[in-house]
């Protein structure tokens, strides 16, 4: 069981580092009002569509399940 906990903080954490990388790579105030010349680790916007993509999946299967118990 820790060992599940544990790989589940790992990804938490991971995306949590990530995320605060991209945001520090990308912020002028954090560069000092200098344009980035970092380049970002993960393009959030394409994340975030596939996140709404694979979750309106999940909800179609769940209403067809449970359509068919019904």
């Amino acid at each position: 069981m820790r060992t599940f906990i544990g790989m589940i903080l790992g990804c938490l954490l991971t995306i949590a580092v990530v995320y605060i990388h991209d945001t520090m790579a990308t912020s002028t105030v954090a560069n000092g009002g200098a344009i980035a010349t970092q380049a970002r680790i993960v393009n959030w916007d394409v994340a975030s569509s596939e996140w709404n993509r694979m979750t309106d999946r999940i909800r179609t299967a769940w209403a067809r399940l449970t359509a068919d118990v019904g």
